[in-house]
C-alpha cells in the first residue's frame, strides 16, 4: 500500500519544508518536491501542516487508584489519543508492593494487547526496593522498559530517600532513565490533617495541602540525590517557577536533568479549585494548578528551551468518581484527561498565538519524547525511514472543545469552552490512515513498541 502526501509543510523539530511524503507499508520511503509514484492514492496537502505524530509519554490507563479504576483503559484511552493526534503513548506499568516487575509488566501487556488503537510502551514503577527488584532491572531492559518511575509522595508508592538513591545508581548501570514525582509526601500529609481538623473538606483545600514550595523541595532533594549518584533524572509534570529554579541550579552544577509539563498547568489555574457546587472536584490533580504567573513563567520556560516534553497525565475519572470526595476533598480521585484534546490546545496557545513555534511544538510533543525515552528515529519525526505516524493539521478555521464532542470514556473536559484554531484533519498511524476528520478508523491497530537507550542530549 502507497499514499502519496502531496504539497504539505512537514514540521520536525529541526525545521519546516513544503515537500511531499511517499508512504509505503508502514514506513516513510521518500520525501521530496515533486514526487510521483504509481498507484499511489495521493492526499493534497495544500496549506496543511504535516506533524509527525505525537507521542504521550505519560498517561495512566486502567489503574486502580483512590479505590476505583481510572475512567480510561487501553480501548477509550487509545482511540481518544489516537484522535488527538497522539499515535503513541507510553504507559506505567504499576506493580504494587510486594509484586514483581515482571508481574506487572505481564498485567498492563494483557490489558493494552490488541485493544489498543495508537502504538504503546511501557514505563516501569518501582514502589518497592529489595534485591529481588533489583536482579529484574535487566530483565525489563531485555524486554524493552528502559525507563522507569519513582515517587517522593504517596505512601503506597514511596521506597524512601534511601531506597530511591540505591535504585538510581543500579538503573544507572544500564543507561535508564527514570522519571520522579516530587512533592514532600510528610508536610502534606501534616496540612490535610490540619486542614480536615479544622472542618476545610472542600477541594478549595486540595492546592493549599500541596503549595509550589513543596514540590520545589522535593525537586531540589532528588536532583541533589541525583547528583551524588550521577545519574540523569526526568521531572515529571512539573508545575511552577519555584521547581524550575531548582531545576536552574541543578543543571548550572553541570547535571542532566530533563523536564516534562503538561496542558492543565499552562492552560488552568488554581482558581478553578474555588468553584461553586463542587466544580473545583473537576481539576483535583497532583501536583495541582498553579497560578497565573506559573503559567506564563512555563511557557518562557518552553519558548527557552528549559522544558523538554508536554505530556498529559491523562488519568480520568467520571463525575461519579469524583463524587467520592464531595464531604472530603483527600477522597476526590486525583486527576484531569488530556490525551484527546493536547495536540490542538498546544497550536492553538502555543503555536498560533505566539507563545513558541510550530516547530517547538513537534520537539516538545514528537522528537524530545521520543529521543528521551529510545524510540527515534522510528518515532518522533518525518524521516526517510522512520514509521509513518503523521498529523494533518489544517490551521484555518475555528472550533470549540466541548465534551460532548469528544470519546475519551469521561462525562467532562477539564477545557470546555476552550477555542481551538484549526484543526487534525487525519492521522496515520504507520502508513494506515488511522483518523479522518475526527473519526477513528482503526481501533486496536496499535502496537508495542520496545525501546532503546534515552538519546536526548
Amino acid at each position: 500500500m502507497k499514499t502519496l502526501l502531496k504539497n504539505g509543510t512537514i514540521v520536525n523539530a529541526s525545521g519546516s519544508r513544503r515537500a511531499d511524503v511517499l508512504i509505503c507499508g508502514e514506513k516513510i520511503k521518500v520525501i521530496g518536491e515533486h514526487l510521483e509514484s504509481e498507484n499511489a492514492n495521493i492526499v493534497d496537502c495544500t496549506g496543511k501542516l504535516l506533524f509527525p505524530g505525537f507521542i504521550d509519554a505519560h498517561t495512566h490507563f486502567d489503574l486502580d487508584v483512590c479505590n476505583t479504576t481510572t475512567a480510561d483503559d487501553f480501548y477509550t484511552g487509545g482511540r481518544a489519543a489516537l484522535k488527538g493526534g497522539t499515535t503513541m503513548v507510553i504507559d506505567f506499568a504499576c506493580p504494587n508492593k510486594g509484586e514483581s516487575l515482571q508481574y506487572g509488566l505481564d498485567l498492563w501487556h494483557k490489558k493494552a494487547d490488541g485493544r489498543t488503537a495508537c502504538d504503546y510502551s511501557f514505563h516501569m514503577t518501582i514502589d518497592d526496593w529489595n534485591e529481588s527488584i533489583r536482579a529484574e532491572i535487566p530483565k525489563m531492559f531485555e524486554q524493552g522498559v528502559t525507563s522507569f518511575k519513582m515517587y517522593l509522595t504517596y505512601p503506597a508508592m514511596m521506597i524512601g530517600d534511601g531506597e530511591m538513591f540505591q535504585a538510581l545508581q543500579e538503573l544507572r548501570k544500564y543507561g535508564g532513565i527514570t522519571g520522579v514525582h516530587c512533592e514532600n509526601a510528610g508536610v502534606i500529609d501534616a496540612l490535610i490533617a490540619e486542614h480536615k481538623a479544622a472542618g476545610k473538606l472542600g477541594p478549595e483545600n486540595h492546592p493549599r495541602c500541596r503549595p509550589d514550595v513543596l514540590e520545589a523541595e522535593a525537586v531540589g532533594r532528588l536532583l541533589k540525590m541525583a547528583c551524588v549518584a550521577d545519574v540523569p533524572v526526568v521531572i515529571v509534570h512539573l508545575t511552577c517557577d519555584a521547581s524550575l529554579k531548582e531545576v536552574e541550579a541543578a543543571r548550572a552544577r553541570g547535571q542532566r536533568v530533563y523536564v516534562e509539563t503538561c496542558p492543565q498547568y499552562l492552560l488552568l489555574d488554581e482558581r478553578r479549585y474555588s468553584l461553586p457546587d463542587f466544580e473545583g472536584a473537576k481539576y483535583v490533580c497532583a501536583p495541582p494548578l498553579r497560578t497565573p504567573y506559573d503559567q506564563a513563567r512555563l511557557w518562557k520556560a518552553l519558548r527557552d528551551g528549559e522544558i523538554d516534553t508536554i505530556s498529559t497525565d491523562h488519568c480520568s475519572f467520571t463525575l461519579k468518581q469524583k463524587d467520592a470526595g464531595r464531604d472530603d476533598f483527600t477522597k476526590i480521585p486525583g486527576g484531569v484527561p488530556g490525551v484527546e484534546t493536547r495536540g490542538e490546545l498546544i497550536y492553538t496557545y502555543g503555536v498560533a498565538e505566539g507563545r513558541i513555534t510550530k516547530e517547538q511544538m513537534a520537539k516538545y510533543l514528537s522528537e524530545n519524547p521520543a529521543k528521551l525515552y529510545g524510540a527515534y528515529p522510528r518515532k518522533g519525526a518525518i524521516l526517510e525511514g522512520s514509521d509513518a505516524d503523521i498529523v494533518i493539521y489544517n490551521p484555518e478555521g475555528e472550533k470549540t472543545v466541548r465534551a460532548k464532542d469528544l470519546i475519551a470514556n469521561v462525562d467532562y473536559n477539564p477545557y470546555e469552552g476552550f477555542r481551538i484554531a484549526g484543526g487534525i484533519e487525519q492521522v496515520y498511524l504507520r502508513g494506515r490512515l488511522a483518523v479522518e476528520n475526527g473519526r477513528v478508523l482503526e481501533d486496536k491497530g496499535g502496537v508495542f513498541i520496545p525501546r532503546g537507550l534515552s538519546d536526548l542530549k
